[in-house]
């Protein structure tokens, strides 16, 4: 296949969708690793689960039934993704930097965002409504789960290049920082990608008035615990903040 470049990640998920199962197999320790951790916290009572950016809807799917949560939400904006997958749940079409707490009546115990979804929202200033619209769709008591590639993991980048990185913000910090292409498929499909810093979450969840109740640290190649953040990948907890519903 020749190597193509899609500027929108959304095209380019479409164009990913018969290899995702694939891609799920070569990253099935962390991927499953981050599910356990997930349906431990899940609050007992939970009757709802919002995944945004569902890709295939598998992993939403089988925390919902795990857990015998019968309201189950999809959000996939990629139109080829959700035809991948079980076809349980509700889906909702959208991005998630679309949705709009206004125009959303329902709230959610359980919101998921996995896989570094959010590090695909193209611009600072959408991640931001990504995060926020999640903080207003969460109900009062539920949780919402965030896992994001952490730009400082010296396991995935090395230890130059990480130190690089770190030197980079300490001197010139800016969000486009953590910009990079994300490559699939040994390069033959090209998106955009952002990877993260603790900073730079703590900020957004602060603006989007959440919480922080628990950070995680995960190996991306075996899906162990760490108790250094420079090891591994980072799954956020977060609970809405007494100053959202004020």
């Amino acid at each position: 296949m020749a190597s193509q470049h899609f500027r929108d990640p959304v095209s380019a998920y479409d164009h990913l969708a018969p290899h995702y199962a694939q891609l799920s197999v070569r990253r099935k320790a962390y991927l499953e690793a981050v599910e356990i951790l997930i349906l431990q916290r899940i609050p007992a009572g939970s009757r709802s689960v919002l995944d945004l950016g569902s890709g295939d809807g598998k992993r939403a799917l089988r925390i919902a039934r795990t857990r015998g949560i019968e309201r189950l939400v999809m959000l996939e904006p990629s139109a080829a993704m959700p035809a991948q997958g079980a076809g349980h749940g509700e889906l909702w079409p959208f991005r998630a930097e679309d949705l709009g707490p206004d125009t959303i009546p329902e709230r959610f115990d359980v919101i998921t965002c996995l896989w570094n979804v959010l590090g695909h929202i193209t611009t600072a200033q959408k991640r931001q409504q990504a995060v926020s619209s999640a903080a207003h769709l969460l109900s009062q008591g539920g949780l919402l789960f965030l896992d994001v590639i952490h730009r400082y993991n010296l396991r995935s980048y090395g230890v130059i290049p990480t130190c690089a990185r770190w030197i980079r913000d300490q001197l010139a910090w800016s969000d486009e920082n953590g910009d990079v292409t994300a490559k699939w498929l040994g390069g033959t499909i090209n998106t955009y990608g952002h990877v993260f810093t603790h900073r730079e979450i703590v900020q957004l969840a602060k603006a989007a008035g959440l919480e922080i109740e628990e950070r995680i640290v995960v190996d991306y190649n075996h899906g162990k615990k760490h108790h250094f953040a420079c090891l591994g990948n980072l799954l956020y907890v977060f609970r809405r903040s007494s100053r959202i519903d004020s």
